[in-house]
């Protein structure tokens, strides 16, 4: 299974993993940028020996490599994270950043993975970019219809499809949330 959601924080693999059943959690594996995650011992030690995560490189200017490495990494019994926005989206207008294709590509390699889209709603508040302690605030996780990678053709089809489907899961806010 490959989860994919919007990414606003840190804490946004966090919150899936602790929202999934314990029996999910042993096999979920985060995809993340190995140049952040490897930045210092104790990232590291998080990325590799608490969430066990699937680090890539982000400009290794071979994108089948990080592919391969997702597609092992299922192979071996794992289900992935994935945040296609392909960075942390702090722009509080802007829902989606556009996908990135490794979605697509990923889904290609293993047509007959279920693919979940993931929404995680005000994380960005509870954990801000270039904060270290969390801010007490209701944040939310929903999870949306699996569907399957393999029914698919066209690159732009598929990133738009999956885009719409995690962009059906946002809750609907009352009007003091939207600021009205």
């Amino acid at each position: 299974r490959i989860y994919y959601a919007n990414h606003n924080s840190h804490g946004d693999f966090m919150l899936i993993w602790v929202s999934l059943p314990r029996v999910l959690r042993r096999r979920l594996r985060p995809v993340a940028a190995a140049d952040y995650w490897l930045k210092s011992p104790l990232r590291r030690f998080i990325a590799l020996k608490v969430f066990n995560m699937v680090l890539v490189a982000r400009q290794s200017g071979e994108p089948q490599a990080a592919v391969l490495q997702m597609a092992e990494a299922i192979d071996g019994g794992a289900d992935l994270l994935i945040f296609p926005e392909g960075t942390r989206n702090a722009n509080d207008n802007v829902l989606l950043q556009p996908f990135k294709s490794g979605l697509y590509h990923l889904a290609m390699a293993r047509p007959e993975c279920e693919l979940l889209p993931v929404w995680i709603h005000n994380i960005q508040r509870v954990l801000p970019k270039g904060k270290l302690l969390p801010v007490p605030m209701l944040c939310s996780v929903r999870f949306g219809q699996p569907f399957r990678g393999g029914d698919f053709t066209e690159k732009e089809d598929f990133l738009a499809f999956a885009q719409a489907t995690l962009l059906a899961q946002q809750p609907v806010l009352r009007q003091e949330e939207r600021g009205l």
